[in-house]
């Protein structure tokens, strides 16, 4: 398990992110009524908090300690989302593959069969050989 998924794991009761946040219950309701955050709901409607949501609240109380009101907490996470949409779609820049010559993979697979064995590496032709020979 990854730790995004660990993080957006719903978890916790209100009452712990209660405990957590010093929060109360109304104040973490506002929070979700003007979408700053998105717990997950059971099948009987109790808000489950996950890592994630639990960093938001806290994000959130710092900057009203700071100051800043609701439409500007909004708009800070708002920019926030878009950074890292914005960096997500830098990453997935397709890059061509290196195509190998027929040179380079004869060459590649002349070292993995005299590697065979050796070191506890198999060569990628025993792998294809061993689903005929069990």
């Amino acid at each position: 398990m990854n730790d995004y998924i660990r993080r957006n794991m719903p978890l916790f009761p209100i009452g712990i992110v209660m405990q957590l946040t010093e929060l109360s219950a109304r104040q973490i309701r506002y929070y979700e009524q003007h979408e700053l955050i998105k717990p997950a709901r059971t099948k009987g409607n109790q808000r489950l908090f996950s890592f994630q949501d639990v960093d938001r609240l806290l994000e959130i109380k710092n900057l009203l300690d700071q100051g800043v009101n609701i439409s500007g907490i909004k708009q800070i996470m708002q920019m926030k989302q878009q950074v890292k949409v914005h960096s997500s779609e830098e990453k997935e820049i397709p890059r061509p593959k290196k195509q190998m010559s027929d040179s380079e993979l004869r060459k590649h697979l002349k070292h993995d069969l005299f590697m065979a064995g050796r070191h506890g590496r198999a060569s990628i032709i025993q792998g294809q050989l061993s689903r005929f020979f069990h």
